[in-house]
């Protein structure tokens, strides 16, 4: 296996060459896949790597509901293109439950929570809620579920309405202040919702999913797959039969789609470094959650700062920092540092004038769009403050 070529392939089918920069944001989700949204920068690093697309332009874009973050795939958040919003909620749903099996067994049944999603409904008719002027508007409709909930992580029954609606298509979140990168929402009602007139069957909807995955990042294995969906290994090999499959070579366990052999073998490597920087859960690292395939050999084994202590960079799950790729191959780390409107980044390769002009680039946008680059929502500059120093101490 050329796995230059490969990792160059994976690149170019996640629009990382500038091939998209014409694009809409619908548009380069739908072609390289949804953007995983856990409140921090991942999604405008994503749009913004690919289109050059600002932060205002992809809140627009979410305020027009042409992107929208949704529940998808495992039942986790991402930001999803409108042509798919069925889809991610559909295959959200088998996997939305978890918050009722924690109710019930604090005692509460699925005919409170029926009730409870009447009542929410009801009062969204109005206008959008934060969920304090939800809990006031429903009164005694919400239930506390007292020390033992907070133990569960449950505190009231609210959270398993506003979940299962959400799933349902019925309400959505709203962002506050209208950005993707916060965790602080008004509910609204979603009329109509997207699967109004969804005829997708589960097992459908599966094999959908499967086919955009394949899209997005195919050659991937079956057990990559796997892990994106959260189905198990034989629902898995059921949900892709339709597809029809390619090994890219003989007894290798990368598949590809039929449609998108021709292109393969006729791909070259592009002679000149791509270099742009991305967040670290980029669909390029994430969709197959197998950052280690992206590295040269050498670079398996550096050591890098985590969280707490320095870990071989192959030897983790995932990436401890935003990453630096040229061609698929990553080459570099980094993370902004509000207190000097700065990227800090570690380069595994020559610094030269290309790469440069393109930490500056990232580094202008976070700086005049952003503010900041959290990796999720509970990412500070104080928690990444270790990461900074080690890698402003490797540019020394």
């Amino acid at each position: 296996m050329n796995e230059a070529k490969l990792r160059a392939w994976w690149s170019y089918r996640q629009g990382l060459d500038g091939r998209l920069s014409r694009e809409s944001a619908s548009s380069v989700l739908a072609q390289t896949g949804w953007a995983r949204s856990v409140g921090g920068v991942g999604p405008y690093l994503t749009l913004f790597a690919r289109a050059g697309i600002g932060r205002e332009a992809a809140d627009a874009a979410a305020g027009g509901l042409q992107i929208y973050e949704l529940p998808s795939a495992r039942g986790c958040t991402y930001v999803v293109p409108a042509p798919d919003f069925a889809l991610a909620l559909k295959v959200a749903q088998e996997f939305g439950g978890g918050e009722m099996k924690t109710a019930e067994k604090l005692g509460v049944t699925e005919r409170e929570i029926a009730k409870l999603c009447e009542g929410v409904i009801a009062a969204l008719e109005k206008s959008a809620l934060e969920p304090e002027e939800l809990r006031d508007a429903l009164g005694s409709k919400v239930r506390n579920l007292g020390a033992e909930g907070k133990k569960k992580g449950l505190t009231t029954t609210l959270p398993v309405a506003l979940g299962k609606l959400q799933v349902e298509g019925e309400i959505r979140r709203v962002p506050t202040n209208g950005r993707l990168d916060q965790q602080r929402y008004r509910y609204t009602r979603w009329r109509p919702g997207p699967l109004k007139n969804c005829k997708l069957s589960t097992e459908q909807a599966h094999t959908e999913l499967a086919r955009r995955f394949f899209g997005w990042i195919g050659p991937a294995t079956l057990a990559e797959f796997q892990w994106f969906s959260g189905l198990g290994a034989k629902a898995s090999k059921a949900t892709v039969e339709p597809l029809k499959l390619e090994a890219i070579e003989k007894d290798s366990d990368r598949l590809l789609m039929p449609g998108d052999r021709e292109a393969w073998e006729s791909f070259r490597v592009p002679r000149e470094p791509q270099y742009v920087l991305v967040s670290g859960l980029d669909g390029l690292v994430l969709l197959r959650r197998d950052h280690k395939t992206l590295l040269e050999p050498e670079d398996r084994k550096r050591k890098v700062m985590l969280e707490k202590n320095t870990g071989e960079l192959g030897a983790i799950s995932d990436l401890p920092s935003h990453a630096i790729v040229d061609r698929g191959r990553i080459v570099g780390l980094w993370e902004y540092d509000p207190s000097t409107e700065s990227i800090a980044w570690l380069s595994f390769v020559a610094k030269n004038t290309a790469l440069k002009k393109a930490v500056e680039r990232t580094e202008e946008f976070v700086r005049s769009d952003l503010g900041d680059a959290r990796s999720f929502s509970l990412d500070s500059p104080k928690s990444r403050a270790p990461r900074i120093a080690a890698l402003r101490a490797s540019q020394k």
